[in-house]
């Protein structure tokens, strides 16, 4: 059987193209006879398949050239693969601790083989629905995070290695065409891919429709995530792009990357953990009203982004004299300078954080794409409830993201915000 054109592969075909690519079939101990293969892509793009065997494991991942949630009416590059292959292997070069190994990669068969990560690792946001804790969560992502944004950015890299990443990277636009629409454009007007509870928020996806102020900012948000290449961003940080166990934290599904900006990664991570908050009270029941989860996943937030903010600055202190072209030393040359701009710039992070994870999270409420967080509530209008909540925070937080200063300031709002914890 030839691989030397693209096609979409099956459970069976999947098994005839291990026997060919030896990186592959090595991962198996080379014995390929029963082995157990499985397609669990559950997301909106590709084909995941699990292959296990008596000797070895791996993971299959194949782009199909549309988008595998809506169908082939939505056409999709499925060069998105290399980037993603290529990301992936990027990342884990700064933070191999939490970024899996990629085996293979066949740019034809738009085809990435990767670690499998086995049980107990679940995916972090059914986790999260469950009501696990994960006490090591907020140190392993802001170790991914300040790790990966920090030595992808001009403050690690000289100006020519940091066009070339530019370069490098910007031909994955289609892919980026597809967040500009689903995050920036479609929830702001009426389109046929929207969707929500309805009819109990139907109220709420027309005021966003008509919101002068919320379009002014959002229309910064996609300036700012189409201009400005700050880093080798991940594209796509949400809950489902984790994997986790009590212990480990592996970050998946690259696909989006490009350089961008750096708070469009920390804002999708953030902003998803506080779609979760505001899920809970939708799985609460008799015997958990969830509160002490709540909790946990406040100070997870809150312990995200000072973590982050410790570690960056503490990468950024180290390499101040090294290769990296932001902030010359012999300009930026003394301890109180140094301190201001990096007062500055990290505050001026967390705003793009606040704006793009609000962004990120108004648009899987009334969007294209919604969260197993919220679709998991059987009661619809329970469920509109927690979205509506989750809404009119996300709303506050974009227009209003300049005000604040800290990340504690931010977790006081979504606590006013909750009248089931006052």
């Amino acid at each position: 059987m030839s691989f030397s054109d693209f096609r979409t592969l099956n459970v069976d075909s999947l098994v005839e193209y291990i026997k060919t690519v030896p990186s592959l079939s090595s991962k198996l101990g080379n014995k390929l006879d029963g082995l157990t293969v499985k397609e669990v892509g559950d997301g909106n793009l590709n084909f995941v398949y699990i292959v296990i065997g008596s000797a070895g494991s791996l993971v299959i991942k194949q782009a199909v050239p549309y988008v595998r949630l809506i169908g082939e009416s939505w056409p999709m590059t499925k060069e998105r693969a290399y980037y993603e292959a290529s990301s992936l292997k990027e990342h884990r070069r700064w933070c191999p601790d939490h970024v899996p190994e990629v085996y293979h990669f066949d740019r034809t068969m738009c085809l990435i083989g990767m670690r499998y990560l086995e049980p107990p690792h679940i995916i972090l946001r059914k986790g999260l629905v469950a009501g696990i804790e994960y006490p090591l969560l907020a140190d392993h992502m802001s170790e991914f995070m300040a790790n990966t944004l920090f030595h992808t950015s001009l403050l690690f890299h000289s100006t020519t290695d940091h066009k070339r990443a530019v370069a490098e990277y910007c031909g994955n636009e289609g892919i980026c065409r597809l967040t500009e629409q689903v995050v920036f454009s479609d929830p702001y007007k009426v389109s046929e891919h929207n969707r929500w509870t309805s009819p109990y928020l139907d109220a709420e996806a027309e005021a966003i429709r008509e919101d002068n102020a919320l379009k002014i900012e959002v229309a910064e948000l996609k300036s700012k995530f189409c201009e400005r290449a700050q880093a080798l961003i991940h594209g796509d940080l949400h809950t489902s792009s984790v994997m986790v166990t009590s212990d480990s934290t592996q970050v998946i599904d690259s696909e989006f990357a490009f350089v961008g900006p750096m708070g469009y990664d920390v804002g999708a991570f953030l902003g998803n953990l506080i779609l979760a908050y505001f899920a809970q009270d939708g799985h609460a029941n008799a015997t958990n009203d969830r509160k002490k989860y709540k909790e946990w996943i406040l100070r997870t937030i809150e312990e995200s982004w000072n973590l982050f903010h410790k570690k960056f600055i503490a990468l950024w202190d180290k390499h101040k004299d090294g290769s990296g072209e932001a902030y010359l030393s012999a300009i930026y040359n003394n301890p109180e300078l140094q301190n201001l701009i990096q007062n500055k710039y990290m505050e001026d992070l967390l705003h793009d954080t606040l704006g793009f994870g609000s962004a990120k999270m108004i648009r899987r409420i009334v969007g294209v794409a919604h969260v197993e967080d919220f679709e998991s509530i059987a009661d619809p209008g329970k469920r509109a409830n927690c979205e509506r909540r989750a809404l009119h925070l996300a709303k506050l937080l974009l227009k209003e993201r300049r005000k604040f200063k800290t990340i504690d300031q931010v977790v006081s709002v979504i606590r006013s915000a909750d009248p089931s914890i006052q």
